[in-house]
């Protein structure tokens, strides 16, 4: 009975030993967590703020063209009438 016992004690000695506190490496993972998070969300933050401005950009650039289209419809139009006064005149 007593070498059961005491083998039951040094099993139970040897499961408390493998025990140990993991405290210190898990606050280092939720550390690690919340650093990669926070990487995370300046970087979407970042990508959001480029985005918008290459939207702005892009918008820019489409009214500009807009502008030019609108001045090269009129001087066309005028060239137009130019071209159909001298038809006119030339009959």
């Amino acid at each position: 009975m007593k070498k059961i016992a005491l083998a039951a004690v040094a099993v139970l000695g040897l499961g408390l030993a493998a025990c140990q506190d993991n405290a210190p490496d898990n606050n280092v993972s939720t550390e690690n967590t919340i650093e990669t998070e926070a990487a995370a969300d300046t970087n979407s933050a970042l990508n959001a703020t480029d985005n918008l401005g290459a939207a702005t950009d892009n918008a820019l650039d489409a009214a500009g063209n807009s502008l030019s289209n609108a001045g090269n419809a009129v001087e066309n139009t005028a060239e137009d009438v130019a071209n159909g006064q001298d038809n006119v005149a030339g009959q």
